[in-house]
């Protein structure tokens, strides 16, 4: 197929582009750091596989909070709610004390878990982690998780919403679906 109103894909700004096309989920993927927790936003969550749970998060290579998790062995993926808005646009700038501007605890394995702000977590064990380009891929077994009233936010063409479709979801035993 010819056409040519089609971006070149091989230019950053063409590509990124494309990819804001993707409406995806919002998280705030969080560990614990030496001198307190550390965050950052994050659209790039994917399930890897079921047995064992498994998923993976793209975290900027240079961030504090990558680092904090390869340094601890473990992160949690706090899936935002559609009223989190403010929250996710906390998380993806260089506000220096992030966490003092959310509702957050420790969970019992010690990791930052939002408390207001999440619609599901998920606590993971580091398994491995690969660099490429400016981000690395981290996959983490999935030892805890848990989903929270509310409907999920995300995000596309730079723009936040609510997935109102969605109804609202229930932690329920597997056979109760």
């Amino acid at each position: 197929m010819t056409d040519t109103s089609a971006m070149d894909v091989t230019s950053e700004r063409a590509f990124r582009r494309v990819m804001g096309s993707l409406a995806t989920g919002v998280t705030v993927v969080t560990a614990p750091g030496g001198d307190g927790p550390r965050g950052m936003t994050c659209s790039s969550l994917t399930s890897v596989c079921l047995r064992p749970a498994t998923l993976a998060v793209c975290l900027r290579t240079a961030s504090s909070t990558l680092t904090a998790a390869l340094r601890h062995g473990r992160f949690a993926v706090n899936l935002l709610h559609g009223g989190a808005e403010r929250t996710a646009r906390v998380f993806s700038t260089d506000v220096p004390d992030r966490f003092a501007l959310v509702g957050w605890k420790l969970s019992g394995t010690g990791l930052p878990l939002l408390t207001e702000d999440a619609c599901a977590y998920a606590e993971c064990a580091v398994v491995r982690a690969v660099e490429i380009g400016d981000h690395t891929m981290v996959f983490g077994a999935v030892d805890d998780s848990g989903v929270l009233p509310g409907t999920p936010l995300v995000y596309a063409r730079r723009t936040y919403r609510s997935w109102d479709a969605l109804p609202p979801s229930h932690d329920r035993p597997e056979g109760d679906r």
